[in-house]
């Protein structure tokens, strides 16, 4: 279970470092320079983040470690959805490929991304319940 979540954690992070970049481009900067660029270069960043968060998920098999980075990678990953949309932007115009193309596969990825996240650390907290009540004094409570 840990090599698949491993797994699809780095490829989300490859598609939102490099799909901007090669896969769902944004659009050409010649001669010009556009927000959607920028939005691309920090995609570049924020899904590096998530391949090695990724990477850390295949390496480390407690289940805190774990969920921890789960934490981070739901963090990031809610990054990777605020930048087209919130933080940075795109073009103005609707027709642009930024609108039409890389933002919306940007947005996508970016929720599969969180709703698997999420699923992830559920289960963890679940696998985690016993030892959680007890470190925080609640052992006695059901």
């Amino acid at each position: 279970m840990k090599r698949i979540i491993g797994i699809g954690i780095i490829t989300v992070g490859i598609l939102l470092a490099l799909g901007p970049q090669f896969l769902f481009k944004v659009c050409d900067t010649d001669p010009n320079i556009m927000r959607c660029h920028w939005t691309a270069q920090a995609e570049i960043g924020i899904g590096g983040i998530i391949a090695l968060l990724g990477i850390a998920m295949f390496i480390f098999a407690d289940i805190k470690i774990r969920l921890g980075l789960s934490i981070g990678i739901l963090l990031s990953g809610i990054c990777a959805l605020l930048v087209p949309h919130v933080l940075i932007g795109g073009c103005s115009t609707a027709s642009m490929a930024c609108n039409t193309t890389a933002f919306p596969a940007i947005t996508v990825i970016s929720i599969l991304l969180l709703a698997g996240v999420l699923i992830n650390i559920i289960h963890s907290l679940r696998k985690l319940s016993p030892t959680l009540k007890n470190t925080l004094g609640l052992s006695h409570v059901s």
